[in-house]
């Protein structure tokens, strides 16, 4: 089912008697930053709120009505540049807001705000417009799903499921790989997602959406998906709106096309910062640490577009930059409170080359839980958790002494959770050529199994070293594990707690100290008398 195209009859605003409207026009008084003043003559044609207003010499200029001043004013925001404009120049009203194109003929095409291919492929055909404000009045019967989407990343399928119709944000400070990360996950979806994809790049670097455009074109999957982009170089009017457009893009496809849609938005914090900047253009006074009042109005006017109906489900995956890598900054509070996964991308693990560097024991989610991931995925991830907690613990001690002076047990617990951590690395299908190793999905339950391997001491013969950068255990193609054999001292905690109950410390009990065999100590004290003697 797709919309008809009104004819140009029916587009024009018409009065009661049915005779057409009168259209507006004007002329640029002032031009003061992004913020264009137009005087005009006539009060009956007065453009409404979000009109776009445009000039017949040049077709380029478009200016978004947001205020009424006095003596004949209007105050417009300029999307567009600033050297189109000049004072005196006449105005018309195109009596529409931002109209971007929707349908099929978008999927697999680049596009700006305007509904402008910038992907050298020519007109986009088979479209209609539509407008990229919400219509909010419009009841919506939302359903939540607890179906979880594999990514084929272990680290996410592991401690942070990703559920159908949920939201996901990648959250993390500059240069620490969020793009990489939501690119990596676009690549493995799309390849088993039945409905669409749409990619809102908000504020990034232009670099990056070329990168994109150039791997889902190389992987075959272009064709489902519709990328729209306001980058880093335009103005901040346009950064803030085209967040918008996408999420238009996004309803579209569920609520006419009925379709299942994953959304991906690289960056969310570059909407809120950009919404910061109008805020100062216009003059708003500020709120808390420079943010606009307006900050959580904002982020919930867009979220809350990104749900799931009873037509069809949209699925979001978003970036979040953090500012100095400080999580309780207002903006980035904003976006997470309104996230059902949130996924912290580490600096220090990403330092010491571990990719995707996320920090499980920082990252939390509401879908890790018996009900939805099951009663086996639960148990393992909390042990896993519970054992990476102590590796946490133990590796300050290691720092300082190191690892010869923990106990046999800690020494044990060390050892795996380190080859926990390496397990957990893997290489991207996104990074091949720059990594040279080839990249890899896994079954979440292939890693609920693996996992569990490490943590019981299953692998303890593998050395830890050799767990980077692989799949699944599997295809790893370990050696076999020797006889079964008691680690040497090893005593555990519950041991350790009846021997002090006994009146016993833990660290005196026989178990806790490495057998040496007395001959040994004899030989030992033997070896030294005589180089005493030759000393002599």
């Amino acid at each position: 089912m797709t919309e008809l195209k009104p004819t140009k009859e029916e587009e024009k605003p018409k009065t009661q008697e049915g005779i057409p409207a009168k259209t507006f026009k004007g002329r640029i008084r002032a031009v003061r930053g992004q913020i264009v003043e137009v005087g005009y003559d006539d009060a009956n044609a007065l453009p409404k709120f979000y009109e776009i207003l445009t000039s017949a010499e040049n077709d380029k200029v478009r200016l978004e009505v947001y205020a009424y001043g006095e003596d004949n004013t209007l105050f417009c925001l300029s999307l567009t540049k600033r050297r189109y404009l000049y004072r005196n120049m006449p105005i018309i009203s195109t009596e529409n807001p931002i109209m971007v194109p929707v349908g099929n003929g978008i999927l697999g095409r680049v596009f700006n705000l305007f509904g402008e291919p910038v992907d050298n492929k020519g007109p986009m055909n088979d479209t209609v417009p539509r407008s990229i404000y919400h219509d909010i009045t419009q009841e919506k019967n939302v359903i939540t799903s607890q179906e979880i989407l594999e990514t084929g990343i272990k680290q996410i399928d592991f401690f942070t499921p990703f559920v159908k119709g949920g939201k996901i944000g990648f959250v993390g400070g500059a240069g620490v790989g969020k793009t990489v990360l939501m690119t990596e996950l676009l690549h493995n979806i799309t390849y088993k997602h039945e409905g669409v994809s749409i990619f809102a790049g908000i504020g990034e670097r232009i670099r990056e959406g070329h990168e994109l455009m150039k791997s889902l074109e190389d992987s075959k999957v272009i064709g489902r998906v519709a990328l729209i982009f306001g980058q880093m170089n335009e103005n901040a009017i346009i950064r803030f709106r085209v967040a918008w457009a996408a999420s238009t893009l996004a309803e579209y496809f569920r609520d006419i096309a009925k379709k299942d849609v994953l959304f991906f938005a690289d960056n969310v914090y570059r909407f809120i910062q950009a919404g910061a900047e109008m805020s100062a253009v216009l003059g708003s006074i500020p709120s808390e640490l420079g943010y606009q009042a307006t900050l959580e109005t904002e982020i919930s006017n867009f979220e809350n577009r990104l749900i799931s109906t009873s037509t069809g489900s949209i699925t979001s995956c978003q970036t979040v930059y953090v500012p100095a890598d400080e999580l309780s900054d207002v903006g980035v509070a904003a976006i997470l409170s309104h996230l059902d996964a949130q996924v912290i991308l580490s600096r220090e693990r990403a330092s010491r080359g571990f990719y995707p560097p996320i920090d499980p024991l920082a990252s939390t989610s509401s879908t890790l839980n018996k009900r939805i991931v099951g009663d086996v995925h639960y148990e393992v991830a909390t042990r896993a958790l519970e054992t990476l907690n102590n590796y946490q613990r133990l590796s300050r001690i290691v720092a300082i002494v190191g690892e010869a002076e923990l106990s046999p047990y800690d020494q044990l617990i060390y050892q795996r959770a380190r080859k926990l951590i390496n397990y957990l690395t893997q290489p991207f299908f996104t990074m091949e050529s720059q990594t040279g190793k080839k990249g890899v999905t896994v079954e979440r339950k292939i890693v609920v199994s693996d996992v569990d391997m490490i943590i019981t001491g299953k692998l303890d013969h593998v050395p830890a070293e050799q767990f980077m950068f692989i799949g699944s255990i599997a295809d790893a193609n370990f050696e076999a594990a020797p006889e079964a054999q008691t680690v040497q001292g090893a005593v555990s905690p519950a041991e350790s707690e009846k021997g002090m109950t006994n009146g016993q410390s833990g660290s005196t009990k026989s178990a806790d100290k490495p057998v040496v065999n007395s001959g040994d100590k004899k030989t030992e004290k033997t070896s030294v008398s005589d180089a005493s003697k030759k000393t002599l």
